[in-house]
């Protein structure tokens, strides 16, 4: 059976300062599969997008904001992920530079600037605690997971980073 995932993205906005990334709380829809986490900005990739440019689109439909400047960080493949078990193959940036003012709240729920060593604190994906270490830490080189799950939980982390 060939291997046809969902191409999405996911983006991590940081202030000015660099202290302190934009989440959104998910929380405007009850049958949201993500409801109550936290987590960055993105979603599916459009047929006639490349994905900087989804990227792109789903930061100002999300947060109001012209991405000016921004990086790919990796990769990651998500298998037999959520309530319905699909696969992703996520994009995931880091924004470093944008135009006006995010919004207070997204589609999907209220937007909040959190410091970056409270993120462990946060409700959010438990595979997510895997990669997010590696969005921010500087390395120059995209790393690229593996994150299969038994839909809400994972079941082990690789990465590749040369």
């Amino acid at each position: 059976m060939p291997y046809t995932p969902i191409a999405g993205t996911l983006g991590y906005i940081l202030s000015p300062d660099r202290r302190r990334v934009l989440l959104v709380r998910r929380t405007a829809r009850a049958d949201d599969d993500q409801f109550g986490k936290y987590n960055g900005l993105g979603g599916k990739m459009r047929p006639d997008e490349d994905v900087a440019t989804c990227m792109i689109r789903e930061i100002r439909e999300e947060a109001g904001i012209a991405v000016t400047e921004m990086s790919l960080r990796g990769t990651v493949n998500w298998t037999n992920f959520g309530p319905k078990g699909e696969d992703w193959l996520g994009f995931v940036f880091l924004i470093t530079g944008y135009a006006g003012k995010p919004v207070p709240a997204s589609p999907e729920g209220p937007l909040s600037w959190i410091e970056l060593g409270e993120l462990e604190k946060l409700p959010m994906w438990e595979g997510d605690r895997h990669f997010l270490p590696l969005v921010f830490d500087g390395n120059p080189r995209p790393f690229h997971g593996f994150l299969p799950y038994d839909r809400d939980k994972p079941l082990g982390w690789t990465c590749v980073r040369l």
